[in-house]
């Protein structure tokens, strides 16, 4: 559905809110475009209703006094475009919406902080991947019992013997990444069902 936008006899009130509707656009950019009619819809209903329950005065007061009441973009809109992120990423599964969608809700709780270091770990076992492939004598699972346990770079600290998986050290690393980002963002979509 396509935005009517409001129109308004004087120049300086529409191009206040021309310019009102710019920064939104610019805040939501990142979603899909079906977030993005929905949210720029819902804000520009917002000031047609408020136009509408003053309908004589100046124009230029009334759209400063209802976007003043609205606040500014830029911060009104950061956590409902996260959230909104953050139900397409899960919606997907793609890795680099999920990321996305963690770093613009970083400040939302301690629980997105907690799940962005998982996907930290997560990048992690993808860089051991080619780490194994680049150096493949000093990287590996390696175990010895009561002595050594390292997952990753060993910098020639351990015998290269002490190396369990061997070549089977890639095939685990992907499993371990598969897993590991299926279920945090099984997670993720949990726990976003929960704070509904």
């Amino acid at each position: 559905m396509k935005l009517k936008e409001i129109q308004f006899n004087d120049q300086s009130a529409e191009r206040i809110y021309k310019d009102y509707l710019y920064r939104i656009r610019k805040e939501v950019k990142g979603l899909n475009q079906q977030n993005q009619d929905e949210i720029l819809m819902e804000l520009n209903s917002h000031i047609y209703e408020n136009l509408q329950e003053h309908p004589t005065g100046n124009e230029v007061e009334k759209i400063l006094n209802i976007l003043e009441k609205l606040g500014r973009p830029e911060e009104i809109l950061k956590p409902l475009v996260a959230d909104k992120k953050l139900a397409e990423a899960t919606k997907t599964f793609n890795p680099i919406h999920v990321f996305k969608a963690l770093l613009l809700n970083l400040t939302n709780g301690m629980s997105y902080i907690i799940f962005f270091i998982l996907y930290l770990f997560l990048f992690g076992f993808v860089f051991l991947i080619g780490a194994k492939i680049w150096n493949p004598s000093q990287v590996g699972f390696f175990y010895k019992p009561g002595e050594v346990f390292i997952i990753g770079l060993s910098k020639g600290l351990v015998n290269p013997a002490d190396e369990i998986l061997g070549n089977w050290f890639i095939p685990a690393m992907v499993v371990s990444a598969i897993a590991l980002y299926l279920v945090i963002t099984l997670l993720l979509k949990l726990k976003r069902t929960i704070n509904k």
